[in-house]
């Protein structure tokens, strides 16, 4: 199995020098082609500064990111915006989707960005939302939508590219528990159908269970980690709340 995603001893301070704040603390790890990648960690931890960096939302200070063999710390200009539109997909907890464009107009869109041809972009969408089980939905706009089918139509449009890497911020934050469940396995659909690799920071312990790997951070530096394996998933939710035991904080609150 290939590695799709290296990183390289990174350090990210936001401040100056009179009030400097070490998001990220020397921080190195790989994910390989098809894993599920699970990052938790405590509010300022620095799982979103680190997730925003792999998505060049932020510079690191120092340390380097390779996405597929390429340095992204190095990308300026076009060949940044090349890696943001084809290699990137983004699942965002608030959906991001355009309030005047319909299901269909807002997954197609990533591919109108990309020149694909018209006859292509219809073809492709109607294969995801049919393995989303979103076609019921691909005419209506957001405001006619659960939140749940917000989030598959936002996750279609992640993946309809094929992007090298899916970035997921805490995707369930605002679904209820059934919609959440629903995601999920829809998560697992484009990781196991789809081979998608996802890297997706969440806060909450039975979302962290449906990846193959958790990668837990405290104070900017990397505490612990659990591959799921053999594992049951809820073996693993438990080995999952023995880590955020050690970590000393309260499950809902800090997590």
């Amino acid at each position: 199995m290939s590695q799709i995603l290296k990183i390289d001893n990174i350090e990210k301070y936001y401040g100056n020098r009179s009030n400097l704040t070490k998001a990220i603390d020397g921080i190195s790890l790989e994910v390989d082609e098809k894993e599920f990648v699970a990052i938790m960690g405590a509010s300022g931890s620095g799982k979103t500064t680190l997730l925003n960096c792999i998505s060049t939302i932020d510079r690191v200070t120092s340390g380097h990111i390779y996405v597929d063999g390429v340095d992204i710390t190095k990308l300026k200009g076009n060949k940044l915006n090349t890696y943001r539109s084809h290699e990137l997909g983004f699942i965002f907890q608030d959906f991001n989707l355009l309030d005047t464009l319909t299901a269909y107009e807002n997954i197609a869109l990533a591919l109108s960005i990309q020149n694909t041809k018209v006859a292509d972009i219809g073809k492709r969408v109607n294969e995801i939302a049919r393995k989303l089980d979103i076609q019921d939905v691909l005419q209506k706009y957001p405001y006619q939508m659960s939140g749940g089918q917000k989030q598959r139509v936002a996750s279609a449009r992640a993946i309809i590219t094929n992007p090298k890497l899916v970035l997921a911020d805490e995707p369930t934050g605002a679904l209820d528990s059934k919609s959440s469940k629903m995601l999920l396995e829809s998560f697992n659909q484009l990781n196991q159908e789809f081979k998608t690799t996802i890297l997706m920071v969440t806060h909450d312990a039975f979302t962290a269970s449906y990846a193959s790997r958790v990668i837990f951070i405290k104070d900017g530096k990397i505490f612990n980690e659990l591959r799921k394996g053999e594992q049951s998933r809820k073996e693993f939710f438990d080995k999952i709340i023995d880590v955020v035991t050690l970590l000393g904080g309260d499950l809902n609150d800090a997590l």
